[in-house]
């Protein structure tokens, strides 16, 4: 499974991307903002150290909006993926785009049928939104599980992005499940090394270290000098 973190922050962004553990991006307008960066700027800065795929989201809802924001945003970046809302006009944008060479996000997805729909119309990756789905009582993991198994039925090539990860356990969970990709929100993917029974068996290595015997340094006692 490839993980993309869900961020615009450039630092967090390059952490990840040291790791090893980075394969791409997905942004929106509200991570954008809080970057306080101009939108273009800030997407030719994230493709320096990104090579996979960063998703960018415009705010307009017609077809021919999506359109001409989308062949704005590839200028940006050679590796932008372009978002697109689950709704009629994105749909149609979608088959537009995807057979002029422009890869799409279809996002906001909360059902199979809007799932299948978006495969049908071509998408690349679709974004199921699992913590969502969860606020309200619904079962998100559930829906990625569908999903899975329609593509699969039909030998779908749009990749799944589980999306609205609150924990690491929706990362378990989608990997599990067998899902293409998790998008991480930064303080999350912080969170999928730490365990406190780890941190204890450190401490204790540690506390067990002081009391083994330790060789004389060289030049000290006993060694004539």
């Amino acid at each position: 499974m490839k993980f993309f973190l869900d961020t615009a922050n450039l630092d967090a962004i390059r952490r990840a991307v040291e790791l090893g553990m980075c394969d791409g991006v997905t942004t929106n307008p509200t991570l954008i903002a809080q970057e306080m960066k101009k939108h273009d700027h800030l997407i030719s800065e994230i493709a320096k150290i990104v090579k996979g795929p960063i998703s960018v989201e415009g705010d307009t809802d017609t077809c021919d909006g999506i359109v001409k924001e989308a062949k704005i945003f590839k200028t940006w970046a050679p590796n932008v993926v372009v978002k697109v809302p689950m709704t009629h006009e994105g749909l149609k944008a979608v088959r537009i785009l995807e057979k002029e060479g422009i890869h799409t996000n279809v996002t906001l997805i909360f059902s199979p049928s809007q799932a299948l729909l978006a495969a049908k119309a071509g998408a690349s990756y679709v974004s199921p939104f699992v913590g969502r789905l969860d606020d309200v009582s619904e079962d998100g993991m559930q829906l990625v599980r569908d999903i899975l198994q329609i593509y699969r039925n039909y030998g779908f090539k749009t990749q799944v992005i589980v999306a609205s990860i609150r924990n690491p356990n929706h990362v378990v969970e989608a990997a599990k499940a067998g899902a293409d990709i998790a998008t991480v929100p930064a303080d999350v993917f912080a969170k999928m090394w730490n365990h406190p029974l780890t941190d204890k068996g450190l401490d204790l290595f540690l506390e067990d270290w002081k009391k083994v015997p330790k060789p004389a340094p060289k030049g000290g006692k006993g060694k004539g000098k």
